[in-house]
C-alpha cells in the first residue's frame, strides 16, 4: 500500500469492517431505501478517509543548496521572528497550512543531522491563531549540515489530535523522506537564519518534496 500512508492502515481497516457491518445490517432488515442511502454515505466516508491518508510519491529534485516544502498546503506567513525554543535569536519564520483535503505527510526538507527534538502537549487552537506556535500540541525539530540549520515544527489544529513524529537525535536526515504526520488538519513551521532566500510568496500553493521554499 504504498500510496496509502503507513499511519492510515488501521484506520482503514477499522473503517472497513464498520462499514460492512453496518451495510449488512441494513441489508439484513430489508429497508430498501435506507440500503441506498447508507450505501452511498458509506462510500463517499470511505473514499474521504482514503484520500486523507494518500501517500504520492515524489522524486526530489531540488539542489542541495535548496530547501523543499515539508507538507502540502498554503504559505501563511513569512516574517522575521523570535525563535525562543532552541536558537534563541531572530529567525524567518514560513509557515505552511494543510486543510484537511492536503496530504499530511511530513517530509524533511534538508539533508543534514537530527540535532534535537522535543514533543510539546498542549491546545487545538486553529492553527491559523498567531498563538498556535506556542500554545497548541506541537513538536519541534532541528536539522543542521555543514551549511544551515533549520528548525521546523508540526502544529496540531483544531480537528487534530494527534501528531505522529519519528526522527531521534543523531539520526541522519534525508530530504524528502518521511519525519512524521498530523492527522485532520494543521500547519508546518519552519524557521531560518537571517539572509536565507525565501523562495515562495504569501498565499502560494506548496507541494511536499516539490516547491523550494528557501535556498542557502
Amino acid at each position: 500500500m504504498k500510496f496509502i500512508h503507513k499511519e492510515g492502515h488501521k484506520i482503514i481497516f477499522i473503517t472497513i469492517v464498520i462499514l460492512l457491518g453496518l451495510n449488512y445490517t441494513i441489508n439484513y432488515f430489508g429497508i430498501e431505501w435506507l440500503k441506498n442511502i447508507t450505501l452511498i454515505i458509506s462510500t463517499i466516508f470511505f473514499l474521504l478517509i482514503l484520500q486523507f491518508f494518500r501517500n504520492p510519491i515524489r522524486i526530489v529534485t531540488a539542489l542541495e543548496n535548496e530547501v523543499v516544502a515539508p507538507a502540502d498546503g498554503k504559505v501563511v506567513v513569512i516574517e522575521e521572528v523570535e525563535e525562543t525554543e532552541y536558537f534563541k535569536d531572530k529567525r524567518i519564520q514560513v509557515s505552511i497550512f494543510m486543510s484537511p483535503m492536503n496530504v499530511h505527510v511530513n517530509r524533511y526538507p534538508i539533508n543534514g543531522k537530527v540535532q534535537y527534538v522535543k514533543y510539546h502537549p498542549g491546545q487545538y487552537l486553529v492553527a491559523w491563531h498567531p498563538k498556535s506556535s506556542t500554545k497548541n500540541e506541537r513538536t519541534t525539530i532541528v536539522v543542521e549540515n555543514d551549511k544551515i540549520a533549520v528548525l521546523f515544527r508540526q502544529i496540531a489544529g483544531a480537528l487534530a489530535r494527534r501528531i505522529v513524529m519519528y526522527p531521534k537525535e543523531n539520526d541522519i536526515a534525508s530530504k524528502g523522506d518521511d519525519f512524521g504526520f498530523i492527522k485532520f488538519g494543521s500547519r508546518v513551521d519552519l524557521f531560518f537564519p537571517l539572509g536565507t532566500k525565501i523562495e515562495v510568496e504569501l498565499n502560494q500553493l506548496v507541494q511536499g518534496n516539490k516547491t523550494i521554499i528557501a535556498s542557502y
